[in-house]
Parts: C-alpha cells; sequence; structure tokens
C-alpha cells in the first residue's frame, strides 16, 4: 500500500465512486471494513497479496464453512483489488474460480404469449365491479410486459412522466439513481390512454398523482404498494394453473421484465440483428448499471441458448460443407 494513503482511504474512495455509478452497496461497505481490519489485525505491510484476500475469504463470522460464502465474499473483495491496482501496480487480484463459482442468479419463468393473455383477462376480472382496479392491474402488468419496467419503476411512475403525446415514459432516480427515457410501442401508448380515460371518471387528473393509483377507500390516488401489486399477482397466477418453467418456486411479477428483455433478443435473433451491437441499447433501456447483467440472459435462459445454439448448429454445417 501506498505509505501515503491508508487502505481504509482506499475503500472510501472506491465505495465513493461505486455509488455515484448509482450502486447502494450497503453490504458491501461492512465486507470491506471488516477487510481492512483484518489486514491491520496480520500487521500486513506491502502491496494486497492473493493469499491474504483468500485466508481473509475463509473469516466468515457465522462460520457457515462453505465454498459459496468464501466465494461471494472473495467476489467482493476481488472488486475492490481490480479498482486498487490502478493506483497500486503491484496489488494481487485472486483467481475468480478460487473457491468455485459465486453463486448468481437463476433461470426466471418466461411467459408464452398465452400467458400473459391470460394473466390481463384475469386482471380485468377483478372486483370490486365499477371501481378503477381491475384496469389498474391490467395496465400494470401489460405496462411491465411490454416496456420491461421494475414493479418499484411502474408503480411509482407520476401522471406527468407518461407523455402519450410523444409516446415517451420518465423514470425518475430508480434502483441505480438514474433517470431515462424510454420510447413505447403505439399499443402501449393506445392501452395507457385508456386507462387514463378510465381513472378520469374515478378522480380528477394532477400533475403530482401517481398513474397507476390505488382504488380503496382513503387509499383512492394514492400510488399502488409493492406489496399489493406482488400480493394481486401471486393470487391470479395461482388461480391460472401455469406450469412453472423457472428455477424460482413459481412464476414471479419481476419475471414480465425477464420476459420483455428475452423476447426483444429473441426477435433480434430471428431477424439475424448482431446482437453485440444492440446489447447497450437494450441495457440502457432497462436501466442495468453495467451491461454483463443484460449479457446473463444469453447464458442463463433456455429459449436463448437453444437459439445460439442453432444458430451455432448452422455456423458447422457451413463449415463441414467448405471443407469437403
Amino acid at each position: 500500500m501506498s505509505p501515503r494513503i491508508s487502505l481504509q482511504q482506499r475503500i472510501d474512495d472506491y465505495l465513493a465512486e461505486r455509488r455515484r455509478l448509482g450502486f447502494e452497496l450497503r453490504s458491501r461497505d461492512t465486507l470491506l471494513a471488516a477487510f481492512a481490519r483484518y489486514v491491520a489485525s496480520r500487521h500486513h505491510r506491502g502491496p494486497l497479496t492473493a493469499d491474504l484476500m483468500v485466508d481473509w475469504a475463509r473469516q466468515d463470522k457465522w462460520h457457515r464453512d462453505t465454498q459459496a460464502t468464501w466465494a461471494g465474499r472473495l467476489a467482493r473483495v476481488r472488486h475492490f483489488a481490480r479498482y486498487l491496482k490502478q493506483f497500486e501496480p503491484d496489488t494481487e487480484v485472486p483467481e475468480e474460480l478460487a473457491f468455485g463459482p459465486e453463486p448468481g442468479r437463476v433461470a426466471p419463468h418466461i411467459f408464452h404469449e398465452n400467458e400473459i393473455v391470460e394473466l390481463l383477462a384475469a386482471a380485468r376480472q377483478l372486483g370490486p365491479q365499477g371501481s378503477i382496479r381491475p384496469a389498474t392491474y391490467e395496465t400494470l402488468f401489460g405496462l411491465m410486459a411490454s416496456t420491461g419496467l421494475r414493479v418499484s419503476e411502474a408503480i411509482h411512475l407520476c401522471d406527468a412522466d407518461v407523455d402519450l403525446k410523444h409516446g415517451m415514459l420518465t423514470i425518475r432516480q430508480t434502483k441505480f439513481a438514474k433517470s431515462r427515457q424510454l420510447p413505447m410501442h403505439p399499443s402501449t401508448v393506445a392501452a395507457l390512454a385508456c386507462y387514463r380515460r378510465q381513472r378520469a371518471r374515478h378522480i380528477p387528473a394532477r400533475a403530482d398523482m401517481a398513474f397507476l393509483i390505488s382504488s380503496r377507500g382513503r387509499r383512492l390516488g394514492q400510488p399502488l404498494s409493492d406489496r399489493q401489486a406482488h400480493r394481486v399477482f401471486n393470487e391470479l397466477r395461482d388461480s391460472l394453473g401455469w406450469v412453472n418453467r423457472g428455477a424460482h418456486e413459481a412464476p414471479r411479477l419481476h419475471d414480465l421484465r425477464h420476459t420483455f428483455a428475452v423476447r426483444r433478443i429473441m426477435l433480434w435473433h430471428a431477424d439475424g440483428t448482431d446482437i453485440d451491437q444492440m446489447m447497450l441499447a437494450l441495457s440502457t433501456y432497462m436501466g442495468h448499471a453495467e451491461i454483463f447483467y443484460t449479457y446473463w440472459y444469453l447464458t442463463a435462459v433456455p429459449e436463448l441458448m437453444a437459439l445460439a445454439g442453432g444458430k451455432f448448429e448452422r455456423f458447422a454445417d457451413l463449415s463441414g460443407d467448405g471443407d469437403e
């Protein structure tokens, strides 16, 4: 380490830079502070070594003593080591697979088109009769499926954020503290315009009101809650009896977002579009902090793996023809 800059100061600078990119990092804050204390307790001097980081990763205070736990801890200090290396070139970066692969996200349920149609139809049957509630949930689910919004982004939309004249949504300061604007398909614009007209029969519009409103008692006109949205989705899902094709316990509301991304990539595959050239645009549209979150779909979702495999087989056949 530089004699002028302490390890903790480097950690503070690293975390500050990550937060400027929109990451919250509460758990990483604690882990890296623990790593700094460990280095101090070892009376370590000079550049950080891979062995030091691997030894720290094993010091899990909960004593789980599992490779997966160690891999997760090491992954966090590896990211910091890569950052530190630009200032301290002799810093070592541990092997990524020192404890095997870090546990990651598992495959989502990718909705078939008929399942989304069934979901929207079921939402239209919600009670109470004559309330805005059925239209609100039909619009929420349809909006997520057609734009890939997170549920939190959809329920926090203000009426002023929905520009139907220009077909544009403004998503403000969401998961990674970034705002973005999303163009919408004309069919989505038409559906949102229909909902706005229905809503106007229940409550006068204000620029600062939520776009998707709750309909119950004193909450009339207030934003939907995350808990409400998930509860209604889960009830409809269970009533529809879908076969779960994901690795989670059951299809989730968030899987509508995953479905949007996967179907967009599948359309690009079918059109022969260069996927690598389009992934940055998709990553920006979905509000991913880093593009590798978008590339995850290519290796984690069976539908895309099958397409990629088919493309490789066609390539192999062409190569084989050339050899004969």
